[in-house]
């Protein structure tokens, strides 16, 4: 169920649900932490301290999430800051259309560009995928912050401390609450609803589709596969699309 706080926002889209159940098991996959130190590490180009760093912050929040080694996290952020030398982090973000003209948007965190943009092309290849110009999907999409929340109280209590978080819109399901708010604010919304007594899981930044589209089921499935595939590529960092 979709609740929403402001009238002219639509729903979230399936794929940004799939996603969400899809990161307990991302936890257990042998290149997670390697994606989250591209990550780290791409952040870092833009300061090592993660108070005056909001990206930076938000990224070892995730790696911590993950039970990441803190060894490992140091070292990521050294090679961002370039401490440690070695081949730079790139961070670019691909634009494509999936079956049905679903649009994608694609980011890679690598070390090897020309590796990345190959496994990107032949996954959407198999799919009847294919890339798209720079600006062709990306007007579809808005950045926002997403917040990944549980609370112990009942659902009114709950959803009170999220309005008077400042959140700009949230759904719930089973207790959890993925909570969207602008992309400045993330890091004050999470606090807020730490503050109020919720648990705060996670806090990143996403591209949320401004208008989901909605196709039929068996197509749909093509695309979701697609999408996993995508995601679980040794350089795509995130896959946002606007499957409704």
């Amino acid at each position: 169920m979709i609740q929403l706080l402001t009238n002219h926002m639509s729903g979230h889209s399936k794929w940004s649900s799939i996603k969400h159940q899809k990161a307990s098991s991302d936890a257990k996959r042998s290149n997670l932490f390697t994606k989250l130190a591209n990550v780290i590490s791409v952040a870092a180009r833009s300061g090592g301290d993660p108070t005056m760093n909001f990206q930076l912050r938000l990224a070892i929040e995730k790696a911590r999430a993950a039970n990441m080694p803190k060894d490992g996290i140091e070292r990521a952020i050294k090679r961002g800051t370039g401490e440690l030398g070695g081949q730079k982090i790139e961070d670019i973000t691909y634009e494509a259309y999936g079956p049905n003209g679903v649009a994608i948007l694609i980011e890679v965190a690598t070390d090897n560009k020309n590796r990345a943009l190959s496994a990107i092309k032949t996954t959407l290849g198999r799919s009847g995928g294919k890339l798209a110009g720079e600006g062709a999907v990306s007007y579809l999409f808005e950045r926002k912050g997403l917040i990944k929340a549980t609370a112990g109280e009942g659902v009114d209590e709950a959803e009170l401390k999220i309005i008077d978080s400042g959140a700009d819109d949230y759904e719930s399901s089973d207790g959890t609450y993925l909570i969207y708010t602008k992309p400045e604010q993330t890091r004050t919304v999470s606090q807020r609803l730490e503050e109020s007594g919720l648990t705060v899981q996670s806090a990143e930044l996403i591209y949320e589709p401004k208008s989901p589209v909605s196709i039929p089921d068996n197509e749909a499935e093509k695309i979701i596969n697609l999408l996993k595939a995508l995601d679980d590529l040794d350089d795509v960092n995130s896959v946002s699309s606007n499957l409704g």
